[in-house]
């Protein structure tokens, strides 16, 4: 019973309490809530300010810089064409003069790499290379190397007494034009027998032979050739290195004018380019035994230059000299130095000034104005007994001394 009535007597007094209790809540509610709109509205108003007004400023940066951009390139667009090919220009003389560069340390690195071959082989030195070596590698145009055998002297003294400068003159070609003239040359397979006996005697009198580490012999003209340019780069330093047979008529002046127009240019390989056919058969002249390496019977070979006439410059000529271990040699030499050269950035040149006919071929072209740089017979792979007839070619269709001694290369 008493447990009872104190809680309804509880329950009666808590009726008021409770009522305002509910007011109260309501009110703080309300307040609550209204102080919370407030305070978000104040957080959110500072960002929504800052992102109105930034990225305006962004976008009138990003808007000036878009114009200063038309402006530019508007500017740009309206440049001299006389300009832009001036730079051009410059650009294509840099990589001209930079590609000659590295060729002169090619050159320099050969030559170095040849004396000191020489100093450990215990190989002689020759006078010329002792001059090149006290000369302090001065600077020449070109330097011819005259193909001879030990049967040719009189296509030599023919060679002579036409277009070749003798005593004096030939040293003033040497030292006002920069033109090197040699009878190329190596050794019999007897060393010191009266073959090389008879070559050092005509050399104490014309001092006019370029005396090779090699034994003679026509199925050796490939290895010939390739001592030759190795050996050449390693005495002179010359823009281009000729070989020429000692049975070809050449214009000095006019081979020295064409070759200059390429000096400026890398890796140059001029002559008369041709493609002849791949000899299989025995017995036959040019015969080629590494046929099988060029296909199928009745193949052409590569473009090369014919072996009567041919210069390269001096990079090639370094090339062969630093390959020249591992340079293979094929039977012909033209075609040997042709197959050292695939696979190269290199500029073929055909010009058929290096291979005119003799007269009246070459007679008619002089008449013309067009001056034959070398002439020979087709049919014999020369002149046709040159020892007798090369005299006749040269007053025929040579350039006339003057042209040598006035020339500008």
């Amino acid at each position: 019973m008493n447990w009872k009535g104190r809680a309804g007597g509880g329950g009666g007094d808590s009726s008021p309490r409770s009522t305002v209790s509910r007011k109260w809540t309501l009110f703080l509610c309300l307040s609550s809530f209204c102080s919370g709109l407030l305070f978000t509205n104040r957080i959110w108003a500072v960002p929504e300010a800052r992102e109105v007004t930034m990225p305006g400023s962004v976008q009138e940066d990003k808007m000036q810089r878009a114009l200063g951009g038309c402006d530019s390139k508007s500017t740009e667009g309206k440049r001299d064409p006389k300009d832009i090919l001036g730079e051009v220009s410059k650009t294509h003389d840099a990589i001209q003069t930079l590609d000659k560069t590295i060729s002169n340390l090619e050159m320099e690195l050969a030559a170095a790499r040849a004396a000191q071959e020489s100093i450990l082989s215990g190989s002689p030195v020759s006078g010329d290379q002792k001059v090149a070596e006290i000369d302090e590698r001065r600077k020449y145009l070109m330097v011819i190397g005259i193909n001879t055998a030990f049967s040719s002297r009189k296509r030599r003294d023919s060679v002579r007494m036409t277009w070749m400068p003798q005593g004096e003159k030939r040293k003033k070609l040497e030292e006002e034009k920069g033109i090197i003239i040699r009878f190329v040359i190596g050794h019999s397979a007897t060393a010191g027998g009266i073959l090389d006996k008879a070559i050092e005697a005509e050399d104490r009198k014309h001092g006019d032979f370029m005396r090779l580490e090699h034994v003679e012999g026509y199925l050796e003209l490939s290895a010939k050739t390739k001592i030759y340019f190795a050996t050449a780069v390693s005495m002179w330093d010359a823009d281009f290195y000729i070989k020429v047979d000692d049975d070809v008529h050449v214009n000095i002046a006019t081979l020295g004018t064409t070759l200059a127009r390429y000096r400026s240019r890398p890796r140059v390989y001029i002559g008369c380019m041709k493609s002849g056919p791949v000899l299989a058969q025995k017995g036959v002249r040019y015969h080629e035994p590494e046929h099988w390496k060029f296909g199928e019977e009745g193949n052409k070979y590569f473009r090369h230059a014919t072996g009567q006439l041919y210069a390269i410059s001096r990079d090639l000529a370094t090339y062969i000299s630093i390959n020249q271990h591992v340079l293979h040699k094929y039977a012909n030499e033209d075609v040997s130095l042709g197959s050292w050269f695939i696979g190269l950035d290199v500029q073929h040149i055909d010009d058929r000034r290096l291979c005119c006919g003799t007269p009246p071929d070459c007679e008619w072209k002089a008449q013309a104005g067009n001056i034959c740089i070398a002439s020979f017979d087709w049919s014999c792979s020369g002149i046709c007994k040159s020892a007798d007839r090369i005299k006749e070619v040269h007053q025929r269709c040579g350039e006339g001394e003057s042209a040598l001694w006035n020339a500008v290369f």
